[in-house]
């Protein structure tokens, strides 16, 4: 993955058309995080090709919108089938994804936006568990448009910023890493202390 975002960096000026095809990629289970590619373009639009911001979106959202599409119809002809995979089972054993069906059922738009903010191939494995249900393509298709579109532009803008202000959010995080470093190192010599102590406590013999 961090290869791919290398070559994306090095191809900024069509970065846009390699994010799209990275998230159709992902969306026939083959792992690439959409994740990262969002993170990618977000940064990408802010810092090096600012002229291609509204490609770079949309080819982010389109992609995350089709690999959606993609992974409801991988589950609905593979059905249980997908089940003997070890990484779909893993990530949606049998008990889990029978949970997911019914939830989508009763609230299918909450689940889809719910389920577009979780990362780790979570994401995919539900829309193929949706396409397995056999529920309405049409419908899902109009559910997920609303889920991708509040998903792509909040996170999107929340890297786009990160990207602006990066100079700013560095020196916060030296700042951050510094005190945390501080921190770990009294939180180490207090247990060090500590454990003297006690074996020093123990060693004391009883009269």
């Amino acid at each position: 993955m961090a290869t791919l975002i290398d070559w994306i960096t090095q191809h900024s000026s069509q970065a846009h058309w390699l994010i799209f095809g990275g998230a159709l990629i992902a969306g026939i289970g083959i792992p690439v995080s959409i994740d990262l590619l969002i993170l990618a373009s977000g940064l990408l639009a802010a810092t090096v090709v600012p002229e291609h911001t509204a490609h770079l979106f949309l080819a982010i959202f389109l992609g995350s919108f089709c690999s959606a599409a993609i992974a409801y119809w991988i589950g609905r002809l593979g059905g249980k089938k997908l089940l003997t995979f070890a990484w779909f089972a893993k990530l949606l054993p049998p008990q889990r994804l029978e949970k997911i069906q019914k939830f989508y059922h009763k609230r299918g738009l909450i689940t889809l936006i719910v389920g577009r903010f979780i990362p780790f191939g979570v994401r995919n494995c539900m829309f193929m568990s949706i396409g397995m249900s056999s529920f309405s393509f049409k419908k899902f298709l109009l559910w997920d448009l609303i889920a991708v579109s509040i998903w792509s532009s909040s996170c999107f803008y929340l890297f786009y910023k990160i990207g602006e202000n990066y100079e700013t959010l560095y020196a916060y995080l030296k700042t951050f890493y510094f005190l945390i470093f501080i921190c770990l190192g009294v939180t180490l010599i207090g247990l060090i202390w500590y454990k003297r102590t006690r074996k020093k406590t123990t060693e004391i013999p009883k009269n």
